[in-house]
């Protein structure tokens, strides 16, 4: 087998050179947004506990203004109408209530399935991370014409099963290859 020709690539940081920022932006991003949906549905939980603590103290209120006046209902026909239409206003609080806590249901739901998606995405990112940092010690490696070094770095790659993390697509618009599209260059060129 025939050694690749070994040239730098411009994509490629020189040693000592810091990284590129794309990732760290994209990481940034990514959190960014995950952050942003946590706080909505943390906003929406807190205003629905709100309005149901107030639909509920209103009630109380309700049921114990009720309590008080009947002693002075049961004097006329016009006060117990005045009690029928407080219980109505019950039945329908408590109807309020109960739809209130079935939206309070329904966010915790909400909540718990977007900090799942979150979780997920955070083991992903954390992949891509370790991907894109083997594959820069990889494409360095090849670039110094260090095979060896090249060979066991891309046996750990794929041992860690991080190959599929690499990004497929380039964020540049210098017509560079993708780090999985470079990937794929160096290791059809040393196997």
């Amino acid at each position: 087998m025939s050694e690749p020709n070994a040239s730098r690539t411009p994509d490629v940081p020189a040693p000592g050179q810091p990284r590129p920022r794309r990732s760290s932006a994209q990481r940034k991003r990514q959190q960014s947004v995950l952050t942003y949906i946590v706080i909505l549905f943390i906003a929406a939980f807190l205003l629905l506990l709100v309005s149901l603590f107030m639909e509920r103290r209103q009630s109380n209120e309700m049921i114990g203004g009720l309590t008080e006046s009947m002693s002075g209902l049961r004097e006329s026909v016009s006060a117990m109408q005045s009690v029928q239409a407080l219980y109505e206003e019950n039945d329908q609080l408590k109807t309020q209530i109960q739809s209130l806590k079935d939206q309070l249901e329904n966010q915790k739901a909400e909540l718990h399935k977007a900090a799942e998606e979150a979780a997920g995405l955070r083991v992903e990112l954390d992949k891509t991370i370790r991907a894109l940092d083997l594959f820069w010690q990889i494409d360095e490696a090849y670039v110094r014409g260090r095979y060896s070094l090249c060979r066991q770095l891309i046996t750990g790659l794929q041992e860690q099963e991080l190959a599929e993390y690499l990004p497929k697509e380039s964020t540049t618009d210098n017509d560079r290859f993708s780090p999985a599209d470079r990937y794929q260059e160096i290791y059809a060129a040393l196997y």
